[in-house]
């Protein structure tokens, strides 16, 4: 069998993919507008459709499990923004895997990374000689993640990997090693399963773009 296709990232250019292949790269199209109706005027367009989502989650569960398959697993999602991956993720796994939940405070209201984290909620897992899979909505600075891992692989665990469905590259301020990564993105601000701005628009199937005037 050749390479997995799903050990690479799809990347989304600053368009929407468009394309029936929901699995292929994008190239320069403009994309479906965001039907206001659907998805409210506060939104520019969509980048990732809840198809794509869905049968990303799915090529990266096989690719999980199968790095994973008879190790002592524990997924750690953090709060509130992975609550989809997560759900979406464990059902996807071909095997069971516990969970635990951090909240991590970082952004507040706004639309950069502060890089200034504090936990509010820690787990409540003793994740000693334990296989943690940190798993992330998004990764665009990678402050808040950076130092989440490395609180984590302090606590003696058998290993530290992250996964996120998002991972915005331009953003990027420090070097996150992450072992699986669902689409690449533009840099911008983004909402929708799961994302928020100031507590809104979590509740989006897809993953759209914020228009500026909502936080301009």
């Amino acid at each position: 069998m050749g390479e997995c296709w799903s050990q690479r990232p799809v990347r989304l250019n600053r368009q929407a993919c468009n394309g029936a292949d929901p699995l292929a790269t994008c190239t320069e199209s403009q994309g479906d507008a965001v039907d206001a109706a659907d998805m409210g005027a506060d939104l520019e367009r969509v980048l990732v459709t809840e198809e794509e989502i869905r049968l990303r989650i799915a090529e990266l569960a096989v690719d999980i499990w199968g790095d994973y398959e008879g190790k002592d697993l524990l997924l750690v999602g953090v709060l509130k923004g992975a609550v989809m991956v997560m759900s979406d993720l464990m059902r996807a796994l071909p095997g069971t895997a516990p969970m635990d939940w951090m909240a991590i405070s970082s952004y507040g209201s706004g639309t950069k990374s502060s890089g200034v984290v504090r936990i509010l909620k820690d787990l409540d897992t003793d994740i000693t000689d334990k296989h943690v899979l940190i798993v992330e909505d998004i990764v665009d600075s990678g402050l808040t993640l950076s130092w989440i891992r490395a609180n984590l692989e302090s606590r003696s665990a058998a290993s530290v990997e992250i996964v996120t469905l998002l991972r915005k590259p331009e953003a990027a301020k420090v070097e996150v090693d992450v072992k699986y990564v669902g689409f690449d993105i533009p840099n911008e601000f983004v909402v929708g399963y799961g994302l928020d701005y100031a507590e809104k628009y979590r509740n989006l199937r897809d993953v759209g773009t914020l228009a500026p005037h909502v936080y301009t």
